[in-house]
């Protein structure tokens, strides 16, 4: 059974690794349940495990954060729904890459609950969609904006960090950084798309999705 908590209010980064990392090993040691937990974070930016510091284009804008979650740089703030995935990814085949694509999965199906088309793209970690209506890039092809970042930690089998999808932060925030080291693409969200779309109705898609997209395997 997976217990599923939504944060009320923004949390404090600090905090949330802090919890994390304690669910995390009482999942490991068979003491607490897997978890989803749903929140929003005041606005800062992570630094993952690939960071590169010339993508840090604004290092005094908003607090900035050392993670060692997988990925480069990202932005959180609030109007983006974070989803940290507290789970045992050892009775889910022990398969980190198998795993990543679950989540990846989970955040294309619950999208498609608001008919987005969401995809993967070779070498650029997330999930894209594309946007016709602006200009080609250089090379002819379509224009495509990132709607969720992916980045994940393992200890003892168990994940932690994980998912956030863009609902409707000011994407201006975004500006400070070189998103996932992406600079070609730029940053979308569902109210950018045009989409009326609510925190819950997200997190509605989110749980009626996650059964299906990321289950046990062992």
């Amino acid at each position: 059974m997976v217990e599923w908590i939504i944060a009320e209010g923004l949390t404090a980064y600090d905090d949330a690794v802090a919890f994390m990392e304690a669910r995390a090993e009482a999942i490991a040691a068979g003491t607490g349940d897997e978890l989803i937990w749903l929140v929003e974070h005041p606005p800062l930016y992570t630094a993952g495990t690939s960071a590169k510091r010339e993508d840090l284009t604004d290092p005094e804008r908003f607090p900035v954060f050392t993670s060692k979650r997988g990925g480069q740089y990202t932005y959180h703030g609030p109007g983006q729904r974070v989803a940290y995935v507290m789970l045992d990814v050892g009775k889910r085949g022990h398969d980190v890459r198998r795993f990543v694509q679950d989540l990846e999965n989970w955040v294309i199906a619950a999208l498609a609950e608001f008919n987005i088309h969401g995809a993967i793209r070779d070498g650029r970690v997330g999930v894209w969609v594309e946007r016709p209506e602006k200009p080609r890039l250089p090379d002819g092809s379509v224009a495509e904006d990132k709607i969720a970042a992916i980045g994940i930690r393992l200890r003892r089998w168990v994940s932690f960090h994980g998912i956030s999808i863009n609902v409707d932060p000011d994407l201006s925030h975004f500006d400070g950084i070189v998103p996932c080291g992406i600079r070609d693409h730029g940053v979308t969200s569902l109210v950018d798309l045009g989409l009326p779309v609510a925190m819950d109705d997200l997190d509605n898609a989110l749980r009626r999705t996650f059964d299906t997209a990321i289950t046990p395997r062992s």
